[in-house]
């Protein structure tokens, strides 16, 4: 016999409880601290954006002022260590790359983020003078976005093979189309996609 799957009914003359009220959007908060401070009174309006989301604090910084910015973090503000680069990737925008540095500073323990946007085509100087292990980092942004590192001691792909078409975390990268001929190509197989 099937299930009544009608609601149950509230006893005479008591209304239907209300459904509960959806929770807040979180919203960005101004982030002041020290390290703000000391850029802002460096670069003026090359800090375009010191808030924290979710507990995350994060810059946005002009891309003229973000290598040297880099540095300073390193140097100065004791972030020594350069957890990951990545960069999403917009092509409705006229810079359609953010790209973003995770930092962590062990004497504060102390994680942050540093975005900067830059226009499809551009370079971005090279992060591995700061912290070595930008060395793969980079290598991962070029190889999934094709964004090139000036001054990267080895620019070249880390995960697909050299002769990838393409960069496949890009929003208008046609992945099943690339996959098929590449295996087809080098394996001289038809692809199971």
């Amino acid at each position: 016999m099937p299930e009544d799957t009608k609601s149950p009914t509230p006893p005479s003359g008591q209304p239907h409880a209300a459904a509960p009220a959806k929770p807040a959007v979180p919203a960005t908060t101004p982030w002041d601290s020290p390290t703000v401070a000391r850029l802002k009174s460096q670069y003026g309006s090359g800090v375009q954006e010191a808030v924290t989301y979710l507990g995350q604090n994060y810059f946005v910084l002009d891309a003229s002022v973000t290598a040297e910015a880099l540095r300073i973090l390193r140097d100065e503000e004791q972030f020594d260590y350069c957890v990951d680069i990545t960069a999403t990737h917009n092509p409705t925008r006229d810079k359609q790359f953010e790209l973003i540095w995770i930092l962590y500073s062990f004497a504060r323990n102390e994680r942050i983020r540093v975005k900067t946007n830059i226009a499809d085509g551009a370079s971005f100087p090279s992060s591995v003078s700061i912290w070595p292990a930008a060395n793969w980092l980079e290598r991962e942004v070029f190889d999934m976005f094709g964004i090139k590192f000036d001054g990267h001691p080895d620019m070249k792909r880390i995960l697909l093979p050299e002769g990838w078409k393409g960069h496949p975390l890009r929003k208008d990268y046609g992945i099943i189309q690339q996959d098929q001929e590449w295996v087809q190509i080098n394996l001289g197989i038809e692809s199971g996609q």
